[in-house]
C-alpha cells in the first residue's frame, strides 16, 4: 500500500479523448450523435495526480483520492476519486505495464479535450468493450455556446459515437447557429 500526499504517475496506454464537432439528432427523450474525435489512442503517456494514492496488488486496483487529475494530450480529466482495475500477472500500475480493464471516477467528474466539455456526478471507462460513460443529475456536455443536457452520456470510444439520455426527462440543446461552419 502507498499513500503520497501527491502522487504523480506517468502510465501509457490509458485513453486519448480528441475532440470534434457535434453533429446532433433532436429528440424529446434520447439524443445521438458522431463523435468522430473521441476515440481511443494508446500510444500517448498520461500524467496522473492526486492528494492520496492506494495500491492494493493482491485485488488488482490502484484509487486515486482527492483532487485527482489526469492529463493525456490534449486531454484532462479531473475528480474527486478515480479507482483504476487491472489485470495480468506481473503487472503494476506503477510500472506503467498494466492491462488497464476499467476505470471510475466520482465526485465531480471534469472532462475536456481542446473544445468540448463534459461534467457529471461519476463515470466509468470500460476499457474492454470501449465504451465511456458519465451519469449524474445532470450531466452537461459543451462545445462552444452549444450545450447538451441530460443525465447519461455513452459514447463508443472506437467509433465516436454518442447517446445523451433523459432518464424519464427531456435533453435539452442550445445550439448557436453561429457556431456552424460556413460551406
Amino acid at each position: 500500500m502507498i499513500h503520497r500526499s501527491f502522487a504523480k504517475i506517468s502510465v501509457a496506454g490509458f485513453l486519448l479523448l480528441s475532440a470534434s464537432g457535434f453533429t446532433a439528432l433532436v429528440s424529446a427523450q434520447t439524443t445521438s450523435s458522431q463523435m468522430d474525435g473521441l476515440k481511443l489512442s494508446n500510444d500517448q503517456p498520461i500524467q496522473i495526480e492526486s492528494d492520496a494514492l492506494e495500491i492494493r496488488e493482491a485485488e488488482k486496483k490502484a484509487f486515486f483520492t482527492g483532487n485527482v487529475k489526469v492529463v493525456q494530450g490534449t486531454t484532462t480529466l479531473q475528480a474527486g476519486s478515480m479507482t483504476v482495475l487491472y489485470r495480468g500477472e506481473g503487472t503494476t500500475v506503477t510500472q506503467g505495464n498494466a492491462d488497464i480493464e476499467k476505470i471510475d471516477v466520482m465526485d465531480k467528474v471534469f472532462l475536456q479535450s481542446e473544445t468540448q466539455q463534459a461534467t457529471a456526478d461519476k463515470g466509468y471507462f470500460d476499457m474492454t468493450k470501449q465504451v465511456f460513460v458519465l451519469e449524474g443529475e445532470r450531466v452537461v456536455l459543451s462545445e462552444g455556446q452549444n450545450v447538451f443536457v441530460g443525465c447519461k452520456l455513452t459514447v463508443q470510444m472506437n467509433s465516436g459515437q454518442a447517446k445523451l439520455d433523459s432518464c424519464g426527462r427531456r435533453v435539452q440543446i442550445q445550439l448557436d447557429p453561429k457556431s456552424q461552419k460556413s460551406n
